[in-house]
């Protein structure tokens, strides 16, 4: 009798497409601002002269955008929502000659598969218009309605049947401020077209169609108004045009920096690189220039395919577009006289020095050749040449890391106790004598050699250490202002500051609104100078807002590096002995004195076996 088989069902099923759309909508849209971009985009490509944005509870309760567009007629707007659904490509081909914005098939599938949407829409040559509900993938309601030409698309409840990514949603203030730089990102692209934005209500922007230096004033502020310099280039390859910012509105962080190309916004390094060597020795090393640029050029040239979002995107030639972006810019500032000037005259002094005059014989050039700097520039693999010697501290490298792996978290600690220990005791001595190099660096003597401390790095590690102790228990102590300073915000740096209140508080600044956009300045922590709070809360908000999204710190966590790194000691002021000694004294009483917040070392140790080694003794 044969032997009897077990039954073994097919596992590989067909998804829903409710279910499929849901999955797609992962990608498409992340938070409430993933779909303000997509509904704006599709607004633009509309023909809207006109598009209003209003938002309640952050975009997780409506999002709605209103737009006198082209409109759909019946059938096109019951296709809209369907996977794979789009009126900008019919063939592969078309892919790659896109100037269109929002051209994604999954948008509105997504979109409707994430929460409820109420569209109204309505053709010019058409009598009445068209009232669709969607709720979970699925069509509840289709009728007729009436309704001004264009459309309305209405999108409640975000994220209502699927909690798990509701719950990863931020706070409002939080969600807001990506709303908001999505919006500027749209509206910058688009100066012909009236765009508002109202929250909860109220009214965050107002921007009436105009020229594209009245749109940059209106996003980003009237102290831009008279400090813009106009970038203008065209080729038969490609063409820039734009704005960027005069040397004196560059900031500490990368603040209002903005990339389009053919009018979509990106985030390119690359770019950003050339626009920053075309400002070299015109700002500080670690300053960041404010630019607004367009670059036109072939799509086919161009791909925007390798990022779900579109805002990372390949050239076909990166090196043409750099070089171009570049000089334009370089061009742009010498014709507005913004450049430096060089002086070409030769001091005559030089010719008098003996290293000019006297000459350089076979024999100094074959001294010369022999050395070990000469060869680190000119022969290959040689920059980075340790050459080997008995004496040398690296001979037991291998022990460090052939050590027994049994030591316990308590040996470990106990070591790292000693360690910091002997650094406090044994590096500097209390009658020192300190001195101040480049108005950058303390240089102290130690017991076998000399200590090379940053200034700047020193003194945050010093602020930071003091922000988390004093705000570990209790709030930090606030001193009322008498005459409380008034801060006028943009609009995106007032959501930034509703985010923020209330761990402000909690470092002593107490911080409260005074109508749109405005906040006024209560209370500061005591230590800080009076006449100095807009101040400190200015470019607090500046470096709050360019944290990297890599690092995930919390806001408190954010206030307080940004704290220090704002109220430190900066690289070029001159400190006198005194504070010398007492930036010295307090950075050795750090938990962690050889870093700075941020992981750069605060200071260098020189020992005289190094520097004997240095000079070949």
């Amino acid at each position: 009798m044969p032997a009897k088989l077990d039954f073994v069902p097919d596992k590989i099923t067909l998804l829903p497409d409710n279910i499929a759309n849901q999955i797609a909508a992962g990608e498409v849209i992340q938070r409430p601002a993933s779909a303000v971009k997509e509904l704006l985009e599709n607004a633009v490509d509309a023909g809207a002269t006109e598009i209003k944005l209003i938002i309640a509870d952050a975009g997780k309760s409506l999002i709605q955008v209103i737009d006198n567009g082209g409109g759909m007629s019946e059938t096109d707007a019951r296709m809209c929502f369907e996977r794979h659904a789009t009126s900008k490509i019919q063939t592969i081909e078309d892919l790659f000659h896109i100037r269109t914005m929002g051209f994604r098939g999954e948008a509105l599938a997504s979109i409707a598969a994430v929460a409820q949407v109420e569209l109204k829409t309505k053709k010019a040559d058409e009598e009445t218009g068209t009232y669709i509900e969607v709720e979970n993938s699925r069509v509840l309601k289709q009728e007729p309605i009436a309704i001004n030409n264009g459309t309305s698309i209405a999108m409640k409840n975000l994220f209502f049947n699927v909690p798990a990514r509701r719950n990863f949603l931020k706070s409002n203030a939080a969600e807001m401020r990506h709303i908001v730089d999505e919006f500027t990102r749209v509206a910058m692209s688009f100066p012909e077209i009236l765009f508002t934005l109202t929250a909860n209500n109220q009214q965050l922007f107002h921007l009436e169609a105009g020229s594209l230096k009245q749109r940059i004033v209106q996003l980003l502020g009237n102290n831009y108004n008279a400090k813009l310099v106009t970038v203008k280039e065209d080729t038969d390859y490609m063409n820039i045009y734009g704005f960027v910012g005069k040397p004196e509105t560059a900031k500490k962080t990368r603040g209002d920096q903005y990339f389009f190309v053919n009018n979509r916004f990106i985030k390119s390094p690359y770019l950003n690189h050339a626009v920053m060597s075309a400002y070299q020795q015109m700002i500080p090393a670690d300053s960041f220039p404010m630019y607004v640029l367009f670059i036109d050029l072939d799509p086919t040239v161009v791909d925007v395919n390798v990022h779900p979002t579109k805002q990372e995107i390949k050239f076909e030639d990166e090196k043409i577009i750099y070089a171009f972006v570049q000089a334009a810019i370089k061009h742009a500032l010498a014709q507005f006289s913004v450049t430096p000037t060089l002086d070409f005259d030769l001091d005559t002094s030089i010719q008098h020095l003996p290293s000019v005059q006297q000459p350089f014989t076979e024999k100094k050039q074959e001294a010369a050749a022999g050395s070990s700097i000469f060869k680190g520039f000119t022969q290959k693999h040689q920059a980075h040449f340790i050459e080997r010697n008995e004496k040398s501290e690296l001979k037991h490298w291998r022990e460090f890391y052939d050590a027994p792996k049994t030591a316990t978290k308590e040996d470990s600690s106990a070591l790292q106790n000693r360690i910091i220990e002997t650094n406090l005791h044994n590096k500097i001595s209390e009658d020192a004598i300190l001195s101040q190099l480049l108005n950058t660096y303390i240089v102290a003597p130690s017991a076998n050699g000399f200590i090379l401390i940053h200034q700047q790095a020193a003194h945050e590690r010093i602020l930071y250490e003091q922000l988390i102790n004093a705000s570990k228990d209790k709030p930090v102590t606030t001193q009322r202002s008498m005459f409380p300073a008034t801060l006028e915000l943009t609009p995106a740096d007032a959501a930034v500051m509703e985010e923020l209140t209330d761990d402000l508080k909690y470092l002593g600044y107490i911080i409260e609104p005074f109508g749109k956009n405005t906040y006024i300045i209560q209370g500061t922590p005591a230590d800080v100078e009076a006449g100095n709070e807009k101040h400190i809360i200015d470019i607090l908000l500046e470096q709050y807002k360019h944290f990297s999204p890599e690092v995930k710190f919390s806001k408190r966590e954010k206030l307080i590096r940004s704290l220090a790194r704002q109220q430190s000691i900066k690289t070029g002021t001159k400190l006198t002995e005194k504070e010398m000694h007492h930036i010295v004294t307090m950075l050795f009483k750090c938990e962690h004195a050889n870093t700075a917040p941020d992981g750069s070392p605060s200071y260098l140790e020189f020992k005289q076996e190094q520097l004997d080694k240095m000079f070949g003794r």
